[in-house]
Formats: structure tokens, C-alpha cells, sequence
């Protein structure tokens, strides 16, 4: 897989693992932990598992604190 794919593939599994929560520091604390479950895995990858953490839960946490539950929700209702 190329690099920008990769990074493409990364920020949309943030964007809906971020909508775990009913309120925006939820968001912001689910989507960090998987943010730097998934960095620190790509990172292993790439020679730097705490890189990869520390970019992921940063990515994964921003993405939770600035989405509202309406915007990515996984609740089909």
C-alpha cells in the first residue's frame, strides 16, 4: 500500500472510531486511545511504535474533541 494511501486509510478509521461518545471530551478520550492503539501498530511497522502513538492518539483525539455526535455517528437510528 503507498504512503498516501496508508495515511488515508488511518484518518478515516479515526474519524469514525472519534464518534464513540455523546459529548466531545468523550470523543476526544475514545478516539485518542484508538488513534494510539492504531499509531503505535503502524508505527511498529515502520521502526517507531512511540512516533506512531503519539501522532495517532494526538490525530485520534483532535478528531473526537472537533466532531459532534451528529457528524460521524456509528447509531444507525
Amino acid at each position: 500500500m503507498t504512503k498516501p494511501a496508508t495515511t488515508v486509510l488511518i484518518l478515516s478509521t479515526l474519524a469514525l472510531l472519534s464518534a464513540c461518545g455523546t459529548d466531545p471530551s468523550e470523543r476526544a478520550v475514545t478516539g485518542g486511545a484508538a488513534g494510539a492503539a492504531g499509531g503505535a501498530a503502524i508505527g511498529a511497522a515502520f521502526g517507531n511504535p512511540l512516533a506512531g502513538a503519539v501522532v495517532g492518539g494526538v490525530a485520534g483525539a483532535g478528531t473526537g474533541l472537533l466532531t459532534s455526535k451528529d457528524q460521524v455517528s456509528l447509531d444507525p437510528k
